[in-house]
Parts: C-alpha cells; structure tokens; sequence
C-alpha cells in the first residue's frame, strides 16, 4: 500500500524540512499547521487545528485517506484547563492528562498511540528525511582543544542524566563547571540564560569556553522529538560566549548545513557529531 502521509506540525524549522521530503518522495497528502505554533502562511493548502481539537483532526484525516502521520516541530506542554477539547478529545482528556502527569516521554507516547488506535501508522521524521541526522565528526574548520573534549564529555553525561529523569536534553558546561540544564524552556531559552551569566563563567566571543550538549533521552521513543541542531542553536551559543555543540551521531537532526557550519567558522565555534556510544 502506498504511504499517504500527513505531517503534523509544530514550531521551528523541523517541519519545513519534513514536508519538502515528503513532497519530494510523492508521500505528502496533508499538512496540519497546529494553531500557536506552525505558521499557516509557511504551509500553503494545510489545514489549521487546535492541540484540542483531536476529533476534527482524525476526521479530515480519514477523509484524505491518510494512511501515516509524522509528528515534527516543537510544541509546549499544554495547559489541560484552557485547550477547549472536542468531544473525541474530552474522552481521551483524562488518559491524556495522567500521562502528562508521569513526563513529556510519557506524553508523546500516549499521544502516537491515540494516532494509532485511530488506525494511523507513525513514520518518524527521519524516516523521511534521514539525511538531516547529524553525522560523525567535526563539521567546519574549528577542532576541539583538550579543555573543550572535557566539557562536551561532561555535557553529554549530565544531558543523558537529566534525559533519564524525563527533564530535558540539553546542558552547558565551561571549565568543569555546569552553567545551565535544559528542562520546559527549552535550549533557546537556556541558553539565552546561560548569555546572561558573568563572563567569566561563560566566556566571550574574544574567549570562547563552554560545550552546549543535546543528547536523546536514554528512555526516550526515538521516533518522536529527537534533538534538533540548527543555525538558530549556534547564534545563541555564540551570543553565549560558549565554543562549540556537540550531539551524537544520527541522534539529532542538523538543519540548515552549509549556513550553520559558515556561522560557527565565522564565529569561532566548532561543531561535533560524536559516536552513539560515548567513552569517559
């Protein structure tokens, strides 16, 4: 059977790229801009749903014959007393609230499996466009030296400590000390944080120090919210003072290649897709 795809959209840069996969590989049927997050203008012939409006999202699916749905972009933690659900969603609210209650991961989960039982397939966005994933290696011409390897190490480890803990994916550490972890602020927001600290924790463009880590939760379904590193994520960790980002290998996608990587060899800061299994 031939997949027909629709891909429900979120906030970033994530989806744009998804859906022009999906055109490009004849899969795309629909595309659902979710209201406060997607730019309808951005995603011409989609439809505009609420987060709450699941019954009415299933029915124009099943009215384009859609077979498979992917998630993408970001979307934040709902506030359970203002989404107005429909009646569809009204009796999935209290399973949906009780998973919610136990972590995003939780979360997401739940909701892949509301899709499902309504009779969709799940395609993960690197099912589509696999070639966005992060790959192994320095990325641009800014090598690590010894006291930034020691940072990204310990990054990578607090990221997967408090991705085990279901709090976010991202940490920055400079000099052995850590600066910030991620949790519902997201890494934008984190970092512009970390850009507000003394410069002497941070560093500066002129003294770059400090890692930026995004890591995939140890427990997490990796079909649904995997990293995301782009042009956006290396002007704030320049505006940050830090020297680099790393991520690992196939576990993040890397959007935006060529302009991001000009940005961090214009700034100074090195770009790095480490292996899946890290070494102390």
């Amino acid at each position: 059977m031939m997949m027909k795809l629709a891909v429900i959209a979120g906030r970033g840069d994530l989806p744009k790229h998804v859906v022009a996969a999906a055109r490009e590989n004849s899969q795309l049927k629909s595309i659902i801009a979710l209201e406060g997050f997607a730019n309808l203008s951005d995603y011409p012939n989609a439809k505009s749903y609420r987060v709450g409006e699941f019954g009415r999202i299933v029915k124009y699916l099943k009215k384009e014959e859609v077979t498979h749905v992917c998630f993408c972009g970001n979307v934040d933690r709902p506030d359970f007393s203002k989404i107005k659900p429909d009646l569809k969603a009204m009796f999935y609210l209290p399973g949906t609230i009780k998973a919610a209650s136990k972590g995003d991961d939780a979360l997401l989960r739940h909701l892949l499996g509301l899709f499902e039982k309504e009779g969709f397939q799940y395609v993960s966005p690197q099912d589509v466009c696999a070639p966005l994933l992060m790959p192994e290696g320095t990325l641009g011409d800014i090598s690590l030296n010894d006291i930034h390897r020691a940072d990204a190490l310990s990054a990578c480890h607090i990221a997967q400590s408090i991705g085990a803990l279901d709090i976010g994916q991202g940490a920055v550490v400079a000099r052995g000390v850590t600066l910030a972890v991620e949790a519902q602020e997201g890494t934008d927001a984190m970092l512009l944080r970390v850009a507000t600290l003394p410069q002497a924790l941070r560093g500066s463009a002129a003294n770059r120090v400090g890692v930026l880590a995004k890591m995939v939760k140890p427990t997490q379904d990796t079909r649904i919210d995997l990293p995301v590193i782009g042009l956006k994520t290396l002007q704030h960790a320049a505006n940050a003072g830090l020297a680099g980002v790393v991520a690992e290998a196939g576990g993040a996608f890397f959007l935006d290649k060529a302009a991001t990587i000009d940005f961090a060899n214009a700034n100074g800061l090195f770009i790095l897709g480490l292996p899946a299994k890290l070494e102390s």
